[in-house]
């Protein structure tokens, strides 16, 4: 497995259409808590203040990680910073 760490900052367009705004967020929140559930996305955390979030992915590999941000329904108004991690030397786990 490999663990990413990736910021997502969101800017959806003032002038999308309600109803697409409110689909396209519904099924966001669907495809991630999807994700939650199978372990590939084990932690999201809110950027106070700021349409924003810190997540921590636990993916087979960069490829996958790809694919799945590139099937966020929001992905076309993301900006997103990907870092990869591995394990510290220090780490008593």
């Amino acid at each position: 497995m490999a663990l990413f760490h990736v910021r997502m900052d969101v800017a959806i367009p003032r002038d999308l259409d309600p109803t697409v705004r409110d689909e396209t967020i519904a099924k966001e929140k669907a495809y991630s808590q999807e994700l939650q559930r199978s372990g590939k996305w084990p932690e999201i955390w809110r950027i106070v203040g700021k349409y924003s979030n810190i997540s921590i992915f636990d993916v087979e590999s960069a490829d996958e990680l790809h694919e799945i941000l590139w099937n966020l329904p929001l992905f076309p108004y993301m900006d997103i910073e990907i870092t990869a991690l591995t394990r510290h030397g220090s780490d008593i786990k």
